[in-house]
């Protein structure tokens, strides 16, 4: 017999689920190699001190997951064939920011049974057809009610379904935007924003800020020498996590309001909070454009976002963006969305991502304690400062190889200066929670 146990803590949700999570992580590592047979489920229930039917349920979902196989009395094994991640084909390996799964299976099992309702009429389901350049109107309704449900009022007219905020805000760039126009940005701002920037010849004007993000004086004055837009994502910033408070977000919106400009605002992470911060865009509804997107709240599997334009006719001007550039947003993902925001499984699977997110900040605060770093306490990546002297680029390779994702701050930089002192850390994507753990401590040692 073999001497693997999971190691269960105590802020790891439902027992079954945290020792099934224990078993795909030590299946993913190595620790759990092909056909190394798991302790008995009575032995396991007596170390861990739970009961046998919670260890039962566990080894059930990790069999539902494919990671093992029951071999009569003999017990169980991890399978074989189980598929292990490569190098190359993982989040760490892009430097992508990407939210961490919840509970156990919990994203798996609500995409399955929501595509199953909405499959049931068949070959003839409406889903399975081209749908509106800006989605249908039911997906676009659910939408409107959500978004007036967050205290910004929304008709169904207003809303674009686009596939995923980087094609929403292409298209409101192609759309509402000229080359030689001028964008108002912290200095470190989203690279999918620097990319179209390059695309469509648009200038930068950088806005000195803090750590609520822009500040209104320095806003304004770039306004008054003839800006005309603003970009923010005002709830936990990508990269440097600034948050602005509500009456940040006032004063935003009053400055860009006074001067007749228009704000872009990406709330790519603000569902993640549970302060419901009211959007910048709610301030000053009709002079604002509001992306609200799922790939950073829940998955880059349901790539959908929900654009709430300044008036119908404007939303109607991103019509012939979205038939050139994705002919349409996937219509079961945005179905699947729909199905989720009326029945509460949005929500849920929300609530279940915030929540692993708050975990592994615990961890990053364990590890980096003394670090000069910012966070946003339920998002997933970090602002690391690191001492001038240390080679950024070497830093990064080193830490990538542990499976985290580590970006350079360069690629954020709107002035193109080069040399950033910082990184940005996404603790999410397929790590779990033990090569995390692992990663956090070289990257300790690495940087004291």
């Amino acid at each position: 017999m073999q001497n693997w146990m999971p190691v269960i803590g105590a802020d790891r949700g439902p027992k079954y689920a945290a020792i099934a999570d224990a078993i795909a992580g030590a299946v993913k590592s190595g620790d759990l190699r092909p056909g190394q047979r798991l302790p008995p489920q009575r032995e396991m229930a007596r170390v861990l001190g739970v009961d046998l039917t919670t260890v039962t349920k566990a080894y059930d979902l990790a069999r539902k997951a494919g990671l093992i196989e029951g071999a009569g009395k003999l017990g169980s094994f991890v399978r074989n064939d189980v598929a292990l991640p490569r190098f190359g084909e993982t989040a760490s390996e892009l430097g992508m920011n990407v939210p961490p799964q919840p509970a156990f299976n919990l994203l798996p099992e609500a995409i399955r049974i929501a595509t199953a309702s909405l499959l049931r009429a068949g070959r003839h389901s409406p889903i399975l057809q081209y749908q509106p350049s800006l989605g249908n109107l039911l997906d676009r309704g659910q939408a409107a009610a959500w978004m007036s449900g967050r205290g910004m009022e929304t008709e169904p007219g207003q809303v674009v379904i686009a596939a995923g905020a980087q094609h929403a805000l292409h298209s409101i760039i192609a759309t509402a935007l000229q080359a030689g126009d001028r964008i108002c940005t912290g200095r470190f701002v989203y690279p999918g924003l620097l990319s179209l920037a390059r695309r469509y010849r648009l200038a930068l004007d950088v806005v000195d800020t803090d750590k609520e993000g822009l500040l209104p004086e320095s806003l304004a004055q770039r306004l008054e020498r003839g800006a005309r837009f603003v970009y923010i994502t005002p709830t936990n910033d990508n990269p440097t996590t600034a948050t602005m408070g509500i009456a940040r977000r006032k004063a935003i919106a009053a400055v860009i309001e006074r001067h007749g400009a228009i704000l872009i605002e990406d709330d790519a992470y603000g569902m993640l909070s549970s302060r419901n911060e009211p959007a910048c865009a709610s301030f000053l509804p009709g002079h604002s454009w509001y992306i609200a997107s799922t790939s950073k709240t829940i998955s880059p599997i349901i790539r959908i976002a929900h654009v709430r334009a300044p008036s119908a006719g404007r939303a109607r001007s991103l019509a012939d963006d979205i038939s050139e550039t994705a002919i349409m947003a996937p219509p079961l993902n945005a179905a699947i969305v729909t199905t989720w925001l009326r029945d509460g499984t949005f929500d849920e699977i929300v609530a279940g991502v915030r929540a692993e997110a708050v975990a592994r900040q615990r961890i990053a605060a364990r590890h980096l304690l003394g670090a000069r770093y910012q966070a946003h306490g339920e998002g997933y990546h970090l602002w690391l400062g690191l001492d001038r002297s240390m080679n950024v680029d070497d830093l990064v390779q080193t830490i990538a190889a542990q499976g985290l994702s580590i970006v350079s701050g360069d690629m954020f930089d709107a002035t193109g200066a080069g040399n950033c002192d910082h990184v940005r850390i996404s603790l999410g994507g397929a790590i779990d929670r033990g090569g995390l753990e692992r990663a956090l401590s070289r990257l300790r040692h690495l940087i004291v």
